[in-house]
């Protein structure tokens, strides 16, 4: 299984206190993705996220074809992290990890997110790069939520792609991100 990773980090001119509170609360989660995704929820979630919560929800990645997808919040640090994994959905793994760090009255917030595509190096092979570019434009899509919800910066580090294998083999190489990616 070849596990795709990309990594990025943002710095926010907002204090941790509100930058935790907006992105723990699942009810944003159609607010942070970007329209052509076409997210909808299909469960309520609460307002406070806790470790194993289950938020349901369709997708509509390609041609407008509905794809449910089934998300458990699998840790919870508060105001330092929580980490949301893929229960059932369109991808054969993915693991997506938030991270936030109070600094000199901003926040920076740092994702990782692994995932990888169902089918093998078949799927990698049709879809790799365009998922790819996909995953890096959500965050892309981010930037800019944050510069419209904190009324200010969303000054980032440029984002990395890590391949590697099941194994632990594979591409460790820092590959920058197809395109910009600010957030």
């Amino acid at each position: 299984m070849k596990l795709n990773r990309l990594e990025s980090t943002a710095r926010i001119a907002a204090p941790i206190d509100d930058v935790w509170e907006f992105f723990s609360n699942p009810r944003n989660l159609p607010v942070i993705t970007p329209p052509w995704l076409g997210l909808e929820l299909t469960s309520e979630p609460p307002a406070d996220m806790h470790p194993g919560l289950i938020i349901t929800y369709t997708v509509r990645p390609i041609a407008g074809l509905a794809l449910g997808w089934v998300t458990e919040i699998t840790h919870v640090v508060d105001r330092e992290l929580f980490v949301d994994e893929q229960r059932a959905g369109p991808y054969r793994f993915w693991h997506h990890q938030h991270h936030f760090r109070a600094i000199d009255g901003a926040t920076e917030m740092r994702d990782i997110v692994h995932w990888a595509l169902p089918a093998g190096r078949l799927g990698e092979l049709i879809a790799g790069r365009h998922v790819h570019r996909r995953v890096s434009s959500i965050f892309e899509f981010r930037a800019g939520v944050i510069r419209t919800q904190f009324a200010g910066d969303a000054r980032s580090i440029p984002p990395t792609r890590r391949d590697a294998h099941a194994n632990g083999a594979g591409d460790t190489a820092r590959n920058p991100a197809p395109g910009p990616l600010t957030s």
